[in-house]
């Protein structure tokens, strides 16, 4: 078992015997330098080093840990940047804000992670004809999930922020994006399913480039 391996298996959620555990996160993409870098990431320079925390946590922000600091910010915001993820200011915050958005990470095969419920909630108002479609319609989302797993990419963005309390947290927002040959229709409602704490956190590493 590989470290990065054994890292998730140690983030996995206790569940009961009884109770059908959660699938594990696909395994990243073939070692790069960007997703698996052997040494710490250079620190921002200071004109980029954010300082002012935000007021609170805002809605939809998940709480990531407590008693964090600017420096972790930093760091993991330095680790973006070099693992070549766009590090940009929210529209409306000023430069000191304490809180960025990471875009340009991509988790490939994710397809086991889709909530089938708002897709069919907008099914039962149309009329498709897609063989993955109809399945689900029939109470089978595997095909779904296949679809989704070969013919598209679950695009992973971070708005992470630190609060006055010390608190680090995040607003993961989180979408399937066609790669080419898919063949589900356009507009259709494809979100993944609300993931726990541990598991943002072992993704928002790996966009970081520091797992």
């Amino acid at each position: 078992m590989s470290a990065l391996a054994g890292a998730l298996v140690s983030y996995a959620l206790p569940v009961p015997r009884a109770v059908t555990t959660r699938p594990a996160l696909p395994a990243p993409a073939p070692a790069t330098a960007t997703l698996n870098p052997v040494s710490a990431p250079a620190p921002l320079p200071p004109n980029e080093r954010p300082t002012r925390p935000v007021a609170g946590r805002p809605a939809g922000y998940l709480e990531l840990a407590r008693y964090s600091s600017l420096s972790r910010l930093w760091q993991l915001l330095a680790g973006a940047a070099r693992a070549g993820r766009e590090v940009s200011v929210l529209r409306g915050d000023a430069p000191e804000t304490a809180r960025r958005r990471i875009s340009g990470y991509a988790l490939p095969g994710a397809g086991t992670f889709v909530d089938p419920a708002p897709l069919l909630r907008e099914l039962e108002d149309g009329f498709e004809t897609h063989p993955a479609l109809l399945a689900l319609l029939a109470g089978d989302p595997g095909p779904l999930r296949a679809e989704l797993s070969e013919h598209h990419h679950l695009s992973l963005d971070f708005v992470l922020a630190l609060t006055q309390g010390r608190d680090l947290v995040c607003r993961p927002e989180f979408r399937y994006r066609p790669l080419p040959g898919a063949t589900l229709p356009s507009g259709l409602t494809l979100r993944p399913r609300r993931l726990a704490r541990d598991e943002v956190n072992v993704l928002l590493l790996r966009a970081c480039g520091l797992a």
